[in-house]
């Protein structure tokens, strides 16, 4: 077997996940429909969070979108894997709402990751068992064949496609987040962050694509990007406090943590695939497995009957939705050496 490239952090940096669950959730959501776990226009309680006119559940009976087995699909799964009935998907939850985090529980796994993983396994008639791992380990373990798949908001890249094969269901999106007051009023490209303090995470998407927008700043005789890294939510005081002048991050942490907070706005979006390439966020299995075509067959029955949209809905990440989903598409470009 071939040495196992360390993979580079996914377009996600991780914020702690007790301060986001007490405090007020996506107001993204104030334009959505009211899935049955999420009242309209009602005060929060225990283990919910105020989206203004509507309540996430963030407890741990989370009543979850479901779909049903189609037998066609379900068939077309490895056999082992029909045989022992089980799904097993791992996920790195470390506080990354809405995408996968903790329940008020601390325990149980909820998100947009672990729903959409949910109607996959029902549509191929496997129990989902979710397990909570770190980023490096999630890879090793689908390799290894000890995870059937990896749902973790996982960007398709060239060079992961060496090992692993990919069925697409959410669009890569960034945000960049700026204070309320800011007198930055967009950013849409280099010229607008030339000059500011900008916080980012190390070693993710949104760091090659800062760094190329830097370079051509720096190109084009404009004033350079003075760069600050955060591995947390550490990044939140540092925009709070004035020491930065933005943030960019993933679309649907930046979101949350936009309402949440209350105190920030986000100035512009960009593709996590940067100006090259529309990036896509997938499911990961090992390469050659033969699990990836009823996964994706698996997502295109629950785009096509809606049960995806209603999980996409109900947090707040309609605007990241795909018409259809594909194995194995192109990626980011692979890392010069």
């Amino acid at each position: 077997m071939s040495p196992v490239p360390v993979p580079a952090r996914r377009a996600v940096r991780r914020f702690t996940a007790p301060a986001l669950l007490a405090a007020a959730a996506l107001a993204v959501l104030t334009a959505c429909g009211t899935p049955s776990d999420i009242a309209a226009g009602s005060a929060p309680s225990s283990g919910a969070a105020d989206a203004g006119q509507l309540r996430v559940n963030l407890s741990p009976n989370q009543n979850r979108v479901r779909a049903t087995k189609i037998d066609a699909i379900a068939n077309a799964v490895p056999a082992a894997i029909r045989e022992k009935g089980e799904f097993v998907v791992g996920v790195n939850p470390d506080g990354t709402p809405p995408l996968e985090f903790l329940a008020t529980d601390d325990r149980t796994l909820i998100g947009s990751e672990p729903d959409i993983a949910q109607l996959v396994a029902d549509v191929l008639g496997l129990k989902l068992r979710l397990e909570n791992t770190s980023w490096e380990n999630l890879f090793l373990s689908v390799r290894s064949g000890k995870y059937h798949l990896g749902f973790s908001n996982i960007t398709v890249t060239e060079d992961r496609k060496d090992l692993y094969d990919f069925a697409t269901y959410r669009v890569d999106q960034l945000a960049w987040e700026v204070r309320k007051d800011s007198k930055v009023t967009k950013i849409s490209g280099p010229a607008d962050i030339a000059g500011l303090n900008v916080s980012v995470g190390s070693g993710t998407n949104q760091e090659k694509i800062l760094l190329s927008w830097d370079e051509e700043n720096k190109k084009a005789g404009r004033k350079p990007v003075n760069i600050s890294y955060f591995e947390s939510s550490d990044y939140q005081l540092a925009l709070r406090s004035g020491r930065t002048d933005a943030h960019f991050g993933p679309n649907p942490t930046v979101a949350y943590h936009v309402a949440v907070a209350g105190e920030t706005r986000i100035a512009g979006t960009y593709s996590g695939g940067g100006a090259s390439i529309d990036g896509r966020i997938a499911a990961m299995t090992v390469k050659g497995s033969g699990l990836v075509d009823p996964v994706a067959a698996a997502l295109n029955a629950v785009i096509k009957d809606g049960k995806y949209a209603e999980v996409l809905q109900r947090w707040g990440l309609s605007n990241e939705a795909v018409p259809e989903a594909l194995v194995n598409p192109p990626g980011l470009p692979r890392e010069k050496t």
